[in-house]
């Protein structure tokens, strides 16, 4: 059954001899597998096993635990595929676990810490408001907007900032992959983060120059990745809310990659809009680069991903009715079938 393999693709070690009840029990544990998989992930556990298994004594001496609570708490992640003991209190990483190490260019550990962090648990708590009201129980719990808790409270944008860059990076290594943008002369990249992922077009693009947009605090953060890049003298940085300032003319590429998911349908509209003042009568292209959520039953994470947006910033995921109706109202013509169930290219130009 579809929904059994989705259970199965979602907890390693499930196996098809639990029943039904004990696969319900096992999703109305999540709590439990979040908690440990973010103390584990906060521990660097991976990253100990990365040469080879180590008894758990010596895991415990090199991060500073209690051996038999840290025994404990390995012997459950080993159970559903999270790291394994390959004899008796000795522990080795699993590909799932390989996840979770620092040095890996595919990385998720800073996802993890995101997604397991008191920002996400704490509004979670608290999913009943949203599906009772429509709006974000981030907002009810903290009592301020999820932009506004990151301003006020650094540490927790820095937690967010490094899981949005490292996805970044994997986003748009399979964008690259996948796509052919093009010979644009300049590139406005709005709400780019850090610039990874116009360095990295540039680096693809050598005639190209390039504009990195997004919120002053943001932005201060990417000449390192930048120079580290080798693209500095190419790339104009502005800081601003692409909510309320002008965005940067001129550009006959704008791309907005995992931004408008972040919104709902009227700030997503007031963002589109403002691409659409920029380009003015320019032929200038737009590429969203975004999920298009899969119809029916069909797996797609993009489904989970949505009750992030709806629970913590109170944007949403969009299926191909939805981003051709948003886009419309906006200005803009989709000049492309974008695929669904997977990260799209929605190619617009100006209507």
């Amino acid at each position: 059954m579809a929904e059994q393999r989705s259970v199965d693709a979602m907890v390693p070690g499930a196996g098809a001899d639990l029943s039904p009840r004990l696969r319900l029990m096992l999703l109305a544990n999540g709590q439990r597998m979040t908690a440990m998989v973010h103390v584990l992930a906060t521990l660097k556990i991976a990253d100990e096993l990365a040469a080879g298994p180590r008894p758990v004594t010596e895991l415990a001496a090199a991060t500073g635990c209690h051996a038999p609570a840290l025994f404990r708490i390995l012997r459950c992640a080993a159970m559903i595929g999270v790291f394994v003991e390959v004899e008796s209190e000795v522990f080795g990483l699993t590909p799932i676990a390989e996840g979770l190490r620092c040095d890996v260019p595919d990385s998720v550990r800073d996802a993890v810490l995101l997604d397991a962090s008191e920002m996400f648990t704490k509004a979670y708590s608290a999913l009943g408001h949203s599906v009772r009201t429509g709006g974000p129980a981030f907002d009810t719990v903290f009592g301020k907007t999820f932009w506004d808790h990151l301003h006020d409270n650094p540490e927790h944008e820095a937690v967010f900032d490094d899981a949005i860059t490292a996805a970044s990076r994997r986003i748009g290594g399979i964008y690259l992959r996948r796509y052919d943008f093009g010979s644009p002369r300049r590139i406005a990249d709005i709400g780019g983060g850090h610039g990874d992922f116009l360095a990295a077009l540039l680096q693809r693009l050598p005639e190209s120059t390039g504009v990195l947009f997004d919120r002053p605090s943001v932005v201060r953060r990417a000449p390192a990745l930048l120079a580290e890049r080798g693209v500095t003298d190419r790339v104009e940085l502005v800081g601003g809310s692409f909510l309320t300032d002008d965005l940067p003319a001129g550009c006959d590429l704008y791309v907005l990659k995992a931004v408008l998911h972040d919104w709902p349908d009227d700030d997503a509209a007031t963002i589109l809009r403002r691409v659409r003042a920029a380009i003015g009568p320019a032929p200038a292209r737009l590429m969203i680069l975004e999920q298009v959520v899969a119809p029916l039953n069909t797996w797609d994470p993009a489904k989970f991903l949505d009750l992030d947006m709806l629970t913590v910033m109170g944007g949403r995921e969009r299926n191909l009715i939805e981003w051709r109706r948003l886009t419309a109202d906006c200005g803009f013509r989709l000049t492309n079938t974008p695929v669904s169930g997977d990260w799209a290219v929605i190619e617009c130009t100006a209507a």
